[in-house]
């Protein structure tokens, strides 16, 4: 009894052990034919070595196990890349150092992921390094279409940073779609400095400008000032003409007021008339240093001698 117990148990065990193990089975033959995408990937399947489709939307997907299919994930994440500084020439036969950087990435289409994975061997960093080399020649050629002062410049109205990153990003996405099946989504300036010469070019340039305003502001300063002593000795001709002519009309009516109290004074009483004007013509000819040998019986000294005439100063009736 004992022995047929035993055999019993001998044969639940195997049992058992044929159970676990086909189960083993079922699972690692499932595991192989699970595929897990994650979010920011893509999984190329490949078929003895042969991609054969790619999976894009995230989630569990089924293939034959190794060795039929196998896979290789894709990272669709953005990444950026810098040139490092590049010494370029711009189209006025200048140096500039500038450094660019790009943000890219493997787009979420099937052809896109296939061109990464042959061209680099969804290499990252082979892809970089292919980048920068893109982005150097990509350099060269952009910057020698803009003069320097397009580049740099105190104006900001004048500074064209602008078009040079446009141009250099349709220049790089075109290439790096087509060669290596990435992405460009952005392109920057990252840096942009000047060499010894180019830097003495552009001081120079900029003192040019400087004297330019310089001499244009000076000329427009003597401009104005010429026109403001102009308009200035006008008024002062204007002016003194205006005071002339007032003295002038002052003057003549004097002379009339003057002349009719002369009139009034010799109707009033001629011989006193004569008296006072003699007077005033021996005031104006006789200084003090003045020595005039005259006759006594002549006018108007006449009257030193002879003294007022008897009847002087009254009126004649």
């Amino acid at each position: 009894m004992s022995i047929i117990e035993s055999s019993a148990a001998s044969r639940r065990s195997r049992g058992v052990r044929w159970t676990v193990a086909i189960v083993i089975l079922i699972l690692a033959l499932t595991s192989g034919c699970l595929v897990i995408v994650s979010p920011g990937e893509g999984v190329v399947v490949t078929r003895f070595g042969r991609p054969v489709r790619v999976l894009l939307a995230s989630g569990a997907s089924l293939k034959w196990p190794i060795p039929i299919e196998s896979t290789t994930p894709i990272d669709l994440r953005l990444r950026t890349t810098s040139s490092g500084l590049q010494d370029v020439g711009t189209r006025d036969g200048l140096r500039v150092l500038v450094q660019a950087y790009v943000v890219w990435s493997v787009p979420a289409r099937a052809d896109a992921a296939e061109l990464f994975l042959r061209s680099v061997q969804n290499d990252p960093d082979v892809a970089a390094s292919q980048l920068r080399s893109l982005m150097a020649s990509s350099l060269e050629i952009t910057t020698s279409s803009f003069d320097l002062a397009q580049l740099v410049n105190t104006d900001p109205s004048k500074v064209r940073i602008d078009d040079l990153e446009s141009r250099l990003r349709r220049l790089i996405g075109d290439q790096a779609r087509r060669v290596y099946g990435t992405e460009i989504r952005q392109v920057g300036i990252e840096r942009l400095t000047l060499s010894t010469e180019a830097l003495q070019a552009t001081i120079q340039r900029m003192k040019a400008e400087r004297d330019t305003v310089a001499a244009q502001r000076s000329a427009e300063g003597q401009r104005q000032a010429s026109q403001i002593v102009s308009e200035a000795e006008r008024d002062a001709r204007i002016t003194l003409a205006s005071a002339k002519a007032e003295a002038a009309s002052i003057e003549a009516d004097a002379q009339t007021k003057s002349t009719a109290i002369y009139q009034q004074a010799y109707a009033t009483d001629p011989r006193l008339y004569t008296i006072l004007r003699s007077f005033d013509t021996m005031d104006a000819a006789v200084g003090p240093g003045t020595r005039i040998v005259l006759r006594t019986d002549a006018a108007p000294f006449r009257m030193l001698v002879d003294g007022p005439t008897p009847g002087a100063g009254k009126k004649n009736p």
